[in-house]
């Protein structure tokens, strides 16, 4: 373990996002036995224009004109700090050595900004995680000079057009100079270690406490109850961009004596789609997030059918680790990330392949495959992926003492 060090979290995602955050659980979990200084992205200038109305730009705006504190205490031992400095909304440039200009000029701003903060906080010695910033993070060791700097990915990032453009190009330099990188998939892994000789697989977390059905008294919603089974069911965001349409209507058609259960909200696709003809597909929309586990213990197999695309290919489905901390027999799409799951999952390609998997897993289920799956799942839990991460910085600082 590490501990009693001070630890500065330069995430993508603001303390104050709406969505989980992996990195937000990490930062909370380094802070069981570290100080830490979670720092929010910049405000930059096309969204202090574009968004200026908005509350989260407005309370931006206060901290920029020094009317609002910059640097605010969550937790014990944990610090968000909130930039006051405006960055250049620089994306639009095609010059790699102009875009490569004002990006160091940005990083040298916003990393003036953390020594403030630093400084306040009299932190020394510190260790950078930084949550796949790969712009600002590319002078982090130039400016900030970390005793130790750690690169995190959990998302193919420069699949996505915003960071593509440049991203294919700075993402492998700044690989290339962190300390070590850590990953949540093995097809990150492999991708960081095409740069550097310390890119490491270290899973992922998930609140493991809230999904444990043997220490909380879960009771099966009503609306969930009323629904005849064998209950084929989805929990998450219904994004025709990651999830196939196809293979829901092809398993509802195919075994009308399935209900299959949908509990998310869904985007257009979904909303237009032959799913809401069908007699057998139940959505029952948005819920909040303390409430899943009620949902998933009442379905027979858990399901996560994902298309496979740049989007889903390398991704992590955190869903995965919830169906399994609660027993659940699982069946979804075979992408690279679900390799990590293959000893406790059923994984298929086609939609002929998920209603195979699916009789099968209903036929051979059992109390011993259940608790297998629930020991697998709750293993998963933030400590447990905290500890991967310290293990990797230890493993590295060793070799290069």
């Amino acid at each position: 373990m590490i501990q009693n060090r001070d630890i500065i979290v330069i995430g993508i995602q603001a303390w104050d996002i709406e969505i989980g955050s992996n990195c937000k659980n990490i930062a909370a979990e380094f802070a069981k036995h570290n100080r830490v200084l979670y720092v929010n992205p910049p405000l930059d200038r096309i969204s202090s224009i574009r968004e200026r109305n908005t509350e989260k730009i407005q309370k931006r705006l206060k901290i920029k004109k020094g009317t609002q504190e910059s640097l605010v205490p969550i937790a014990q031992n944990l610090w968000n700090l909130y930039p006051p400095t405006l960055t250049e909304s620089i994306n639009f440039i095609t010059n790699t050595k102009l875009f490569d200009f004002f990006n160091k000029k940005n990083g040298e701003r916003f990393c003036n900004d953390i020594l403030r903060a630093i400084s306040k906080l009299d932190f020394k010695d510190y260790i950078i995680f930084n949550d796949s910033s790969m712009f600002l993070g590319q002078h982090i060791k130039t400016f900030l000079k970390p005793a130790f700097y750690t690169y995190y990915m959990r998302d193919f990032l420069t699949k996505n057009p915003y960071w593509k453009k440049n991203g294919v190009r700075l993402e492998p330099k700044l690989i290339a100079q962190a300390d070590c990188v850590v990953n949540n998939s093995t097809l990150y892994t492999e991708y960081g270690s095409e740069f550097t000789t310390n890119s490491y697989m270290v899973g992922q977390g998930c609140d493991t406490s809230l999904f444990n059905d043997q220490i909380r008294d879960i009771l099966i919603p009503e609306d969930l109850v009323a629904i005849q089974g064998p209950i084929i069911g989805y929990v998450g965001f219904l994004s025709s961009r990651r999830l196939s349409i196809e293979i829901l209507e092809y398993i509802a058609k195919t075994r009308t004596d399935w209900s299959i259960v949908l509990v998310g909200p869904e985007d257009d696709a979904f909303a237009k789609s032959a799913l809401h003809t069908m007699k057998n597909v139940f959505f029952l929309g948005s819920r909040d997030a303390s409430e899943l586990p009620n949902y998933i213990k009442g379905f027979d197999i858990a399901i996560n059918p994902q298309l496979i695309n740049d989007a889903t290919i390398g991704n992590y489905p955190r869903k995965i680790d919830e169906y399994l901390a609660m027993g659940k027999p699982t069946v979804a799409t075979a992408t690279k990330a679900m390799e990590y799951f293959s000893d406790y999952t059923y994984l298929g390609i086609s939609p002929e392949d998920y209603v195979t998997l699916i009789e099968k897993a209903l036929t051979e289920n059992s109390a011993i495959l259940e608790e297998e799956r629930r020991a697998y799942g709750l293993s998963h839990s933030w400590e447990n992926n905290v500890q991967e991460i310290y293990n990797c910085i230890l493993k590295v600082q060793k070799a290069i003492a």
